[in-house]
C-alpha cells in the first residue's frame, strides 16, 4: 500500500483538500494528514482523522516516542501539500522546521508536490516566485495555480486547481515520472480548430483534445512549465498548465508561435483544419429552394512546417524539440514518413484514426517516427502512457 502524506496549510481552499483526500483513500492509498495549526481553523482535526483513518497532529511534541517529525517523512512514498500557502512555500524553500509539516518536508526523500493557493498579488510577488524557483530546482513539483474566482470578489491566478486534476498529477508522479522536465518550458496544442462558414456553422473535425490534455498533464507531473493551447475542448483544465483558448487555425498559429519563442519543446497534438472558407457570411445562410452557393476554400497556415522552417533558418528563439502528430486512415507509416520529412520536425507521432480509433477514446496506439529514421511502436493503452513515451523521447533530445 502506498503511503501518502497530505500536508494542509491555512487557506480558504482547505475544504477542497477533503475531496483530494477522498480520491487518495478510495484509490487504496494510506494517507496521513499533516495540517498546520492554523489550517485546523478551516477544517478541524476530527474531519481529517475520519476521512483518512489515521491520527492527525500538527506538533512535533505529540507521540514523541514515535519520533513523528522524522518517521512520517521517512516512510512516505509521496508528500503533497494542498493548499500550499505563500508562508509554507517560503518556509519549505528556506528549510525551516517549526512545525510537523515542515519537519516532514525536510525528512522526506520521496517526491514532493506543492499545489499553491493564494491571492494573485501574493503568488506574483518576487519573494514567492523566488521560493517556487528554489523548490523546483531541488526537484519538487510545484503546480501552477488555476486562474479564477478567489476569496471575495477577486479573480486571477492563485486558485487551487481542481482536486481531481491534482490527483492526476500525483498519480503520474507516483508512477515514477516526476522531475526530468523540471526547469523546462513546453508548449502543447490540443483539440480541433473550427473555421467559420457563418455565425452558426463551421468546418471542424472530431478531435476531443484528450491526447493533448494527457500530454499537458503528464508534462506538469514531470516538472515542466506547460502552456496548453486549447482549441474547442470541453475538458477541465489540467492542474498546473497555463491554458490559452483559441477557436480557428489562425488563432492557434498566433498562440503557438508566441508561446514557442522561449520554449524547450513544442508538441502539436491539435487537429488543425487544412482549409478555411475564403469568405464568411456575417449572417446565417438561409435554407431556400435554390441550391446553396458553393463554399470556396483556401489553405490554412501550416503551423508545424512553419516551426520547422523557423528553426532551420535560425531566426529568433526557437524550440529545441518539435513534435508533430499525424492522423492517418491508410498507408499510415508511408504517409507519416513523408510528412515527417516535409514538416521538418524531430518526432512525428503517427496514429490510425477511424471509428472508435484515437478521436474521443480514452486509449490510443501509435508509432513515433524520428528524424534519424528510427521508429518506436507504442501499443494500445491509456493516452497518458502514450504521452509519457513521447516525453521520454523529448527528454533524450534536450541538452
Amino acid at each position: 500500500m502506498t503511503s501518502i502524506v497530505l500536508g494542509v496549510s491555512a487557506g480558504i481552499a482547505v475544504y477542497k483538500s477533503c475531496e483530494l483526500l477522498r480520491l487518495f483513500t478510495e484509490s487504496g492509498h494510506d494517507v496521513r494528514v499533516v495540517p498546520t495549526r492554523d489550517a485546523l481553523r478551516f477544517v478541524g482535526e476530527p474531519t481529517w482523522a475520519a476521512l483518512s483513518g489515521n491520527p492527525v497532529t500538527t506538533e512535533v511534541w505529540e507521540s514523541v516516542h514515535e519520533v513523528p517529525h522524522v518517521r512520517i517523512g521517512q516512510s512516505a512514498d509521496l508528500v503533497v501539500v494542498a493548499p500550499a500557502t505563500a508562508d509554507v512555500l517560503a518556509r519549505a524553500a528556506h528549510g525551516m522546521a517549526n512545525d510537523l509539516l515542515t519537519n516532514t518536508l525536510l525528512t522526506a526523500r520521496c517526491p514532493v508536490v506543492f499545489a499553491p493557493a493564494m491571492h494573485t498579488e501574493m503568488w506574483e510577488h518576487p519573494a514567492t516566485r523566488a521560493n517556487v524557483a528554489t523548490l523546483r530546482e531541488r526537484g519538487a513539483v510545484v503546480i501552477e495555480p488555476a486562474t479564477g474566482r478567489l476569496t471575495g470578489a477577486d479573480t486571477g491566478p492563485g486558485r487551487l486547481p481542481d482536486p481531481a486534476e491534482i490527483f492526476e498529477v500525483c498519480r503520474r508522479v507516483l508512477a515514477g515520472r516526476g522531475g526530468d522536465l523540471a526547469g523546462r518550458h513546453v508548449v502543447v496544442s490540443a483539440g480541433g480548430t473550427r473555421e467559420a462558414i457563418d455565425p452558426v456553422r463551421f468546418i471542424g473535425n472530431r478531435s476531443s483534445g484528450l491526447q493533448g490534455y494527457a500530454l499537458a498533464r503528464t508534462a506538469v507531473a514531470r516538472g515542466a512549465e506547460v502552456t496548453l493551447v486549447s482549441a474547442n475542448v470541453a475538458l477541465p483544465d489540467p492542474a498546473g498548465a497555463k491554458v490559452v483558448r483559441v477557436e480557428s487555425a489562425t488563432q492557434l498559429r498566433e498562440a503557438v508561435l508566441a508561446a514557442a519563442e522561449h520554449a524547450d519543446a513544442v508538441v502539436m497534438a491539435a487537429a488543425v483544419a487544412d482549409f478555411r472558407p475564403v469568405r464568411q457570411s456575417g449572417t446565417k445562410i438561409k435554407k431556400s429552394a435554390a441550391e446553396p452557393d458553393p463554399i470556396h476554400l483556401t489553405k490554412n497556415p501550416d503551423i508545424l512546417a512553419e516551426l520547422g522552417e523557423t528553426r532551420r533558418a535560425g531566426s529568433g528563439t526557437h524550440p529545441r524539440v518539435i513534435v508533430g502528430f499525424a492522423a492517418e486512415t491508410d498507408d499510415v507509416l508511408a504517409n507519416g514518413r513523408a510528412k515527417l520529412e516535409r514538416k521538418g520536425c524531430d518526432l512525428l507521432v503517427v496514429n490510425q484514426v477511424g471509428e472508435n480509433l484515437a478521436f474521443g477514446t480514452p486509449d490510443n496506439a501509435a508509432v513515433v517516427l524520428t528524424a534519424e529514421g528510427d521508429s518506436v511502436e507504442i501499443p494500445r493503452g491509456p493516452k497518458e502512457d502514450l504521452a509519457d513515451v513521447v516525453w521520454n523521447l523529448v527528454v533524450r533530445r534536450l541538452p
